[in-house]
């Protein structure tokens, strides 16, 4: 099996940065891509950034050009660089990874697995 652990949450002023870390430990695995989701209270869990094992990435409108999404895939580690953070960013910030279990020689179609989410709370 594979867990995600996140870290860096934090609270943090207006205008602040925090860097987020979500690593991936397990055996036998491999990386198709990892994400990073936020869920404010009362609302539904919305996709922040995106990054493939190949460094594709994509963001969500509201967070380009302030947040920074990278993979070292030598760690199974991806990081989200959040700056000029405004209180809207406020929520719980989960790690999504979509990986391939290798048992042998067969290849698991890619699944999905998720971290247990850490808060990030700016105040303004």
């Amino acid at each position: 099996q594979v867990q995600l652990v996140e870290s860096g949450g934090d609270l943090v002023q207006a205008g602040g940065s925090l860097r987020l870390s979500c690593a991936a430990s397990g055996s036998a695995f491999s990386i198709k891509a990892m994400d990073w989701y936020r869920q404010a209270p009362g609302k539904q869990r919305e996709l922040v950034a995106g990054i493939t094992s190949g460094g594709s990435t994509n963001y969500a409108d509201s967070v380009k050009g302030r947040f920074t999404i990278s993979m070292d895939n030598a760690k199974n580690t991806v990081y989200l660089q959040m700056n000029s953070l405004k209180p809207e960013d406020t929520g719980v910030y989960y790690c999504n990874a979509q990986i391939f279990l290798i048992r042998g020689f067969v290849i698991s179609p890619p699944n999905d697995y998720w971290g247990q989410g850490t808060q990030v709370t700016v105040s303004s």
